[in-house]
């Protein structure tokens, strides 16, 4: 089957994806970006987690078929600027200068998620983002270095609109 999908602002067409392919494969494997990372496959994790049409979702638990005529963003997409001369976003920014990285498997999937917060509510008190990560499950962490990411992008973006 023939995938056409906006991935990242560009329009990209996936050539020879079969009907179980789910977008986190084709993603990764057919389209080289390996951002969204393959943990628990069943959308428990949020490790995968990408914008498709603008709202968070578990790649994993998406079809590749389903992506055809939509528009995806992954953490790649994030970034600003040209391969090799980005920017990174605020949230990928915040999560380095916290030290919010460990092993990074989670990483990509927190950033997302933390990106789509900040964008409905600048301004996120610590229940929020509580709630709005509990979907995202980090093995190293005892989040509060993630915590203090959010936090940080927060108070930028509010500074730096």
């Amino acid at each position: 089957m023939r995938v056409n999908v906006t991935v990242n602002g560009s329009e990209e067409t996936v050539d020879d994806v079969w009907e179980g392919e789910s977008l986190l494969y084709m993603l990764r494997e057919r389209m080289g970006l390996p951002g969204s990372k393959n943990a628990c496959e069943q959308g428990e994790c949020g490790s995968c987690t990408v914008y498709l049409d603008g709202v968070p979702a578990c790649a994993c638990l998406v079809a590749a078929g389903q992506a055809e005529g939509r528009e995806v963003r992954t953490v790649e997409g994030l970034a600003e600027g040209q391969p090799g001369d980005e920017r990174l976003d605020p949230v990928q920014q915040a999560f380095v200068e916290a030290g919010a990285v460990q092993c990074g498997f989670c990483t990509p999937g927190l950033i997302v998620q933390s990106h789509d917060l900040i964008e409905r509510n600048p301004a996120p008190s610590d229940a929020e983002i509580r709630e709005a990560l509990a979907g995202n499950l980090c093995r190293c962490t005892g989040y509060e270095k993630i915590l203090d990411a959010v936090r940080l992008a927060a108070r930028r973006k509010a500074t730096h609109p």
